[in-house]
């Protein structure tokens, strides 16, 4: 049964509570799914029941090189039919920056298909120079920029003040979103503690210097660290490295439709009855 069959079977109300969830090209509220090696059928099933409310993703890491060049074609064509940008992991540009690759990297990316690059430093030191010359060579080349702060080391912290001095530069440079770090565990990294749970008042913090948020993508790859970012900032918080079998869980708490969020989108009965 096709997508516009099954909504037109659901009262709107019940679909999306919050009234608020665009369609796709989506502005606001955009979901980054981490994929860490999905094969060709899993990730046809995954865009068959999710790939509405999926906006970019992000073969991880530095998985992109190890995949038959066949596979990874399919995927990239069968995620752009859906409206999806598809990128490789920040740290497979790492690699070609730390081996002096970057112009084969670029050359074999937009040969493969993908529609954004994940510029980064996650794991290695980049000259301010160097970042602001990537961003603007991916631009130049056709390719969104989505880049990175944050280092992927253990313990690591954010600087409020450096963030939002790195971030305006970056979108000088072209860049479209800013990623917060967080890994693909959530934990010990960026905003997160040890146990994945927030630091006390590093998001307040943030928002101080920071102000608009709107081109601000946090990677919340627990499932509590969504529905924190949600509640304090609302549905239409960017959210990344989201595990690829979450993402309609994730989209049930945007609008709404899941115990942790319901009361935040809820109208009383009786408006479904006038």
């Amino acid at each position: 049964m096709e997508t516009a069959t099954l909504k037109s079977i659901w009262p709107e109300g019940l679909s999306d509570p919050s009234g608020r969830r665009q369609s796709k090209p989506r502005t606001k509220g955009r979901t980054m799914i981490i994929d860490k090696g999905l094969g060709l059928h899993e990730f046809t099933d995954l865009l068959a029941t999710s790939g509405e409310f999926i906006d970019i993703v992000k073969f991880g890491f530095g998985t992109s090189p190890l995949y038959p060049i066949p596979v990874i074609r399919n995927k990239i064509e069968l995620a752009i039919k859906q409206g999806i940008t598809v990128m490789p992991g920040g740290t497979l540009l790492e690699a070609a920056v730390r081996l002096d690759l970057v112009p084969g990297f670029f050359r074999q990316i937009l040969a493969l298909g993908f529609t954004g690059v994940e510029v980064s430093d996650g794991t290695i030191e980049m000259s301010r120079n160097l970042r602001d010359d990537l961003i603007k060579d991916a631009r130049s080349l056709g390719l969104k920029v989505f880049t990175e702060y944050g280092k992927k080391l253990f313990g690591s912290r954010i600087d409020a003040h450096d963030f939002a001095v790195t971030a305006e530069r970056d979108w000088a440079c072209g860049a479209e979103l800013v990623t917060v770090e967080a890994r693909e565990t959530g934990k010990g990294v960026g905003l997160f503690d040890e146990q994945g749970d927030f630091r006390d008042g590093e998001l307040s913090y943030i928002r101080s210097v920071i102000p608009n948020l709107d081109r601000v993508l946090w990677e919340a790859p627990l499932k509590e660290q969504q529905v924190s970012l949600i509640k304090a900032l609302g549905p239409d918080v960017h959210l990344g490295n989201i595990p690829a079998h979450e993402v309609i869980s994730l989209e049930t708490i945007r609008r709404g439709l899941r115990s942790d969020t319901f009361e935040l989108h809820q109208v009383p009965y009786y408006d479904y009855m006038i």
